[in-house]
């Protein structure tokens, strides 16, 4: 694995691949990797010969009071992880080389669909700051495919959406949540999960195939799953950011005819903000 710093020295390296006939793969990750991320990695490599992942902690896209200065660098521990993933290219640059006018002066990617809903509602300005760095390294990396996470289902969206708007030719490819054995999704937030918490937070998980069994079953009073999934939430000791049942491609609430469905949801632990989804087709 060859592992560049500089945004000149990576295209260099990607165009000689590119000369010898090789497909690009690409893996966006803000490090602290876990199984779920080298799932990501193995996706890339079965669609494309050569995989570049990088790792930026992208503070654009963290709040005011949220947690770009605690967010977990463990940049050894990755290396060694995507070295035995069979990774191609690592990029891991500097602030200044992805910002090199500053992010007061950075010019913005923004998506006005499905940005003010569910996560973007409670975290404003995230989807412009994931936008903005994907943007810029789709630009830098050009690859053929770049693969996301499913259980980050609002983010993949916009960016698909993103991609379609602005003609950027990269396939997207949606790859399945990668789960603990109770269901938990694979995060780099579950670190901030007491262990007195640990046993609970199946709970959104669980609440969220409950409503999906519901209207599998023919339920469609979406508003009252909605709240009996929240009340289940909260009588397990966590508070609810939103559970919503959407349409899976506009993330508008979900309307009775819709033929494709995902119900998503978000919590808080005492220190971290967990989210998942589930989807099903009508």
């Amino acid at each position: 694995m060859q592992v560049f710093h500089h945004v000149a020295s990576l295209r260099r390296a990607l165009a000689e691949a590119r000369a010898a006939g090789k497909t690009i793969g690409f893996v966006p990750t803000m490090g602290n990797l876990h199984d779920a991320h080298i799932e990501l990695v193995k996706t890339a490599r079965q669609h494309c010969d050569q995989v570049v992942v990088s790792i930026f902690v992208n503070r654009l896209q963290f709040g005011l009071n949220e947690d770009w200065d605690k967010y977990p660098r463990t940049l050894e521990q990755d290396t060694a992880r995507l070295r035995e993933a069979d990774c191609d290219f690592l990029f891991h640059p500097e602030e200044s080389e992805i910002y090199p006018n500053g992010m007061d002066q950075q010019t913005r990617v923004i998506c006005p669909a499905m940005t003010d809903v569910l996560c973007g509602a409670s975290r404003p300005g995230h989807f412009e700051g994931v936008t903005t760095v994907v943007a810029k390294l789709f630009n830098i990396v050009q690859p053929h495919r770049a693969v996301f996470g499913i259980k980050d289902f609002q983010q993949l969206a916009v960016i698909r959406r993103m991609v379609e708007d602005l003609c950027i030719p990269v396939e997207i490819i949606a790859a399945p949540v990668h789960r603990e054995a109770d269901g938990l999704a694979m995060s780099s937030r579950n670190g901030y999960i007491t262990p007195q918490e640990r046993p609970r937070v199946a709970v959104l998980n669980q609440s969220l195939n409950w409503a999906r069994e519901q209207i599998e079953s023919g339920c469609r009073d979406f508003s009252d799953l909605e709240a009996e999934a929240k009340k289940r939430i909260e009588q397990a000791g966590f508070r609810v950011d939103y559970f919503s049942i959407c349409n899976s491609r506009t993330l508008e609430p979900a309307a009775d005819d819709d033929g494709e469905i995902t119900v998503l949801g978000a919590i808080y632990t005492s220190a971290a903000r967990l989210i998942d989804n589930v989807s099903l087709q009508l």
